[in-house]
Parts: C-alpha cells; sequence; structure tokens
C-alpha cells in the first residue's frame, strides 16, 4: 500500500486546490509559503469531506458509510499523531496532521465538518433558524475557524466573529442554490420563515415565484447581511495576512447577495455568480495587498 510521505501530502493537496478551488486558490498565493501550503491542505480536507457526502453516482448509505469510514481514519490519524503505514489513507492526511499540529487548530472542528456533511444525507427540513445557524456552523463556521488560526489573530474575539463570517457565506450558499438544493430533497430555508410568508415547500419544488417568494427571499437577504456587517470587526482581529483572503472573499460573496438582489430575487431562472473576470479581479487585488504588506513589513 502507498504512504505518502509529508511532502507529496502537501503536493497532493496544493494540486487538488489549483484544480478545484477557482479564484480562492489564487487568493491563497497572497499568503507566506507555509501558510498557503496549510490552505490548501485544509481546502483539500473540506472538499473531500464534501465530496464522500454528495457523491452523485452513489447512494446515500454508501455515502454514510464512506464518511463513517472516513470519521475513523480522522481518529486513528490524531490519536497516533501519524499516519499508519499497515493501511491506505488518504493523501490528504499527513498534510493535515502537520497543519493540526503547526498552528494548534482544535481537531473538533474538523469532526464537525463531517457531522454536517453527514446530516445533509438525510431529508433537510430544519424547524427554526436556531437549527440552521447550528448546521451553518458545522459546514462553515468551522472552517473560518480554522482559518483565522492559519492567518493568526490576536483577539479571542476572532472565534465569535469568524463563526458570524462563516453564517454569512452559507446563507448566501444557500439563498443562491435554492433550486439545486430542493432538486436533491434538501430546503435549508427554516419553516418558521417559510410559515411567516405563506410559502410552503411545495411552492419551492415547483419554483413559485411570485410577492410571496419576493418577501420570503428579501427577508433572507437582509438577515444574511446583518451577519456580515456583525462579522465585519474579524478584520480587527487577524493579522494582515489573512485580511488580503478575507477582504477578497467578502467581496465574492456579498457580490453574489447583491446579484440576488439586483435579479428580484429570482434565483429559480438562473445560478446567480459574478462573472469570472471579476474574481479574478478580486483575487488579483488580495494578492497585491498582501504581498505589498509583506514588502513593508521586511523593510
Amino acid at each position: 500500500m502507498t504512504l505518502f510521505s509529508l511532502s507529496d501530502s502537501y503536493a497532493y493537496c496544493q494540486q487538488l486546490a489549483k484544480q478545484t478551488a477557482g479564484n480562492f486558490y489564487y487568493s491563497f498565493l497572497g499568503l507566506r509559503r507555509e501558510q498557503f501550503q496549510a490552505m490548501c491542505v485544509l481546502y483539500a480536507y473540506m472538499r473531500t469531506v464534501d465530496d464522500l457526502g454528495d457523491h452523485p453516482q452513489r447512494l446515500p448509505a454508501e455515502r454514510e458509510e464512506s464518511l463513517k469510514r472516513w470519521r475513523v481514519e480522522l481518529q486513528q490519524v490524531l490519536e497516533n499523531k501519524k499516519v499508519p503505514a499497515e493501511q491506505s489513507y488518504d493523501p490528504c492526511f499527513p498534510a493535515l496532521l502537520d497543519v493540526i499540529q503547526r498552528y494548534q487548530i482544535p481537531q473538533k472542528y474538523f469532526f464537525e465538518v463531517i457531522s454536517g456533511v453527514e446530516s445533509d444525507l438525510h431529508p433537510v427540513a430544519f424547524q427554526t433558524f436556531d437549527e440552521l445557524a447550528d448546521y451553518c456552523y458545522r459546514v462553515a463556521g468551522v472552517v473560518g475557524l480554522c482559518c483565522i488560526h492559519i492567518w493568526g489573530f490576536h483577539d479571542d474575539r476572532a472565534f465569535d466573529a469568524g463563526i458570524e463570517c462563516g453564517l454569512a457565506f452559507q446563507m448566501t450558499n444557500i439563498l443562491r442554490d435554492l433550486t439545486e438544493d430542493v432538486e436533491m430533497g434538501r430546503v435549508y430555508l427554516p419553516q418558521e420563515d417559510l410559515d411567516r410568508f405563506s410559502y410552503p415547500r411545495p411552492d419551492i419544488q415547483a419554483q413559485v415565484y411570485d410577492d410571496r417568494f419576493r418577501s420570503l427571499m428579501q427577508f433572507e437577504v437582509q438577515r444574511t447581511r446583518e451577519f456580515y456587517q456583525n462579522s465585519e470587526c474579524l478584520f480587527d482581529y487577524i493579522s494582515p495576512a489573512g485580511q488580503g483572503i478575507l477582504r477578497a472573499m467578502y467581496r465574492i460573496y456579498g457580490g453574489i447577495l447583491s446579484e440576488i438582489e439586483r435579479m428580484d430575487y429570482d434565483v429559480y431562472s438562473s445560478r446567480v455568480g459574478l462573472p469570472r473576470w471579476r474574481k479574478l479581479l478580486i483575487a488579483g487585488e488580495a494578492i497585491v495587498s498582501s504581498r505589498w504588506f509583506f514588502s513593508r513589513s521586511a523593510k
């Protein structure tokens, strides 16, 4: 069985990020080499877990078994503090273990993500927004917490702000992907919100676009904007190295939210997104900003 060396593992994660992370990969380039590599590893781990849960050619039971096996393997690697040579593990594990130890990232975050993806294997129906926020924490909030460990932070208030930031990004995804999600039996908007605007789940499935839907979406967008506003203080708590990437992510996700508004909330007719040139421009500005900081700090 092949055991990936640490350098091979880092190379694998970087290649996976380059192939699938899109413009975020290029915004990573603004970081120092070690932080850049760590972000690629973090992305590779999160992407692989997400793919295990969403594999279109596998039955839900098979996907659930894959996630259970992944959880067991992660536990074994973390307990042994090494990747055992006697059995095959995913190529990302050696680098992941190194990143967790190097940046002292709490191990529980990586298990929370697995739990979040596992919950998507069953019909999704949240009764309250608190239930939805808990889901968002597992699949997005903990990712933000991992990031601030890699970027560096100097104030514990970064934790709450990071969670709010993850909530803002995930809510943006939920509003953008309403059509795709319902086709997979997933309605993330809480029942209490659907009841408030008299817009039942069958209407989402039927893609009914009317005043009720626009009012519902306007409410959700406004709430999501509040999460963006509440998390802006995160810039004050993290190192300048991470501020460039965070600013790029705010502009991309915030741009998607603005585009939803511009389309009068009609996410049924087409998938909302930013043009590639605009995302590349945002990523490029993040690189320039970070490198300017490094050049000044080196003087």
